[in-house]
Order: C-alpha cells, then structure tokens, then sequence
C-alpha cells in the first residue's frame, strides 16, 4: 500500500489530500486570504507561506512527512506536454520557478512536492498539469491567422471527471466525446 500526500495550490487555497493507493484517508482546505497573499510580490513568494500552512495542518492531526512513501503536486504553468504522470525533475523546478508560461499557484505544486520528498528520499510527481496540449489542429484554430490558441486548462479535474464518468457508465473513456466545467476560483 502506497501512502502519498497530494497538494494543491490554488488561487485561493491550498489544499492537500492524504491517500492510501487510491483511497482518500483525509483532505484539508487552507482558504487564503486575499489580503495576505497580496502581501508577496509574486506567486514564488508564497512558497514558504503555503509549505507552513501545510505543515501546521500535518502537525495539528499528528501526522508527519516521514509517513508518505510520495508527494504529488499540481503541475503547473510548465511548457505543453501530453497527460500523463510525470516525476519531478530540475528541469521542471527551473521551468516552474521561471514560469515559463506563466505565473500561477499552481507552479508550486511540483516545488512543494519535490522539497517535501527530498527531504524524506521519496519520489514527487506531478499529474495532468494546466498545460497538457492534446489539442487537434482545427482545435488551435482562433479565428485570425495570427493568434493560436494555446492549451491551458484544468486538465487534471477534466480527465478525473470524464474517467470517473466512463468508469461509471461502462464505457471507454477514450470514445467519449464530453463537455465538461470546471468551476473553481479559475474556472475552464
């Protein structure tokens, strides 16, 4: 039995989940206040903020790192790639601290999950991050010539909702054709 801590970071919040295999065993919503994150000059910033906030919450309900066996965090604004799991790298955590696309909560997820399992020697993920592009070409289409659209969505949450909807209607997830929200404090 595999015992992984998944992280979170939103525009909002920071929310973690303690999962055995795939069997959720708690979750906790840090809600952030505006005006506090206001306080950082960027998004970097709140790293040691967030990673405190998530501590203080492990050691309220007595659990410790050193009980994971992995860390997974939110992929963030990394460049495109295809769904999947990935391992943390340096490439990834230079790509993420640069912001590469961009400048999002969600670029701490990889950081959070690679600090917290490189102190404990275990392995850190991410998952479907925002960036994942398997758009079709007619997809990349905006209209005007010199504008491509670009691939950023809550890919993690879409795929979990479609998957879960396939697995629960005996289907093939992958002959599915979808329209599926995100509605959270971003919203795709």
């Amino acid at each position: 039995m595999q015992r992984m801590l998944i992280i979170n970071p939103g525009s909002t919040s920071t929310k973690i989940g303690l999962f055995e295999d795939t069997l959720e065993m708690a979750s906790y919503c840090m809600s952030h206040d505006q005006v506090k994150l206001a306080e950082f000059s960027s998004i970097l910033d709140q790293y040691e903020f967030r990673r405190d906030e998530i501590l203080k919450i492990l050691d309220k309900n007595r659990i410790s790192l050193e009980s994971f066996d992995a860390f997974v965090g939110r992929g963030g604004l990394l460049k495109p790639i295809p769904s999947g799991t990935y391992s943390v790298n340096e490439a990834m955590i230079n790509d993420l601290k640069k912001g590469v696309q961009g400048e999002h909560a969600s670029n701490l997820g990889g950081l959070l999950a690679h600090d917290f399992a490189n102190l404990n020697k275990k392995p850190a993920f991410i998952a479907d991050p925002v960036v994942v592009d398997e758009l079709s070409p007619v997809a990349r289409l905006s209209g005007l010539k010199e504008i491509k659209r670009k691939s950023i969505f809550h890919a993690l949450n879409h795929k979990a909702v479609g998957k879960r909807y396939a697995k629960e209607n005996h289907l093939s997830y992958d002959d599915l054709n979808l329209v599926i929200a995100h509605l959270g404090g971003g919203i795709s």
